[in-house]
């Protein structure tokens, strides 16, 4: 799926949350992130060697401005599916190497982040239709399965199974509501 695409996808699901084109596109934080990085990971995926360099440094400024304004860094080799919605603006960390789902929510002060020693180092894997609640930590070579909720404030640093609502430090299944009714 190209740039664009994903870019409409995501005013889709922006759109689907209320608001109009103006309070979107010049007013919501979280969808100036996304739209930045759609444009810098396209450029990242470039084969046109001298043009992608210097359209990547653009795009570094770009992000850093962003990230400065916002309080969101979305590195421009991270991974996100389409449909990518982020709640609220600000404090909002996701390593170079993340790789997020379809139809996937965060919320404000949410990490997404390296962990562990060794071979368990890494970065997790993050499904489709999962939400990130306020202050989540997710860390580690860990994947989160399809249709997960992470409760606000929690530390996910294991695999979860799908349709999993994951709670507390370190976070622990409370139950297989998933995250039906919060994407």
């Amino acid at each position: 799926m190209n740039w664009i695409k994903l870019l409409l996808l995501d005013y889709k699901k922006y759109k689907k949350y209320g608001g109009n084109f103006i309070t979107i596109v010049f007013l919501t934080q979280g969808f100036w992130a996304i739209f930045q990085h759609r444009i810098a990971h396209a450029v990242y995926k470039m084969s046109i060697p001298i043009f992608k360099q210097l359209l990547q440094i653009f795009c570094l400024f770009w992000q850093k401005a962003i990230e400065i304004l916002t309080g969101i860094s979305i590195p421009a080799s991270a991974q996100i599916g389409h449909s990518f919605y982020i709640g609220h603006f600000g404090g909002i960390i996701l390593n170079a190497k993340t790789i997020i789902g379809n139809n996937c929510n965060i919320s404000q002060g949410v990490t997404i982040g390296v962990s562990g020693q060794g071979d368990n180092r890494g970065v997790p894997k993050i499904g489709n239709n999962v939400y990130i609640g306020a202050n989540a930590v997710v860390a580690g070579k860990i994947i989160v399965k399809d249709n997960v909720l992470i409760a606000a404030c929690s530390l996910v640093n294991t695999n979860t199974e799908c349709n999993s609502v994951m709670m507390g430090v370190p976070a622990i299944k409370v139950s297989e509501k998933s995250s039906e009714g919060y994407i």
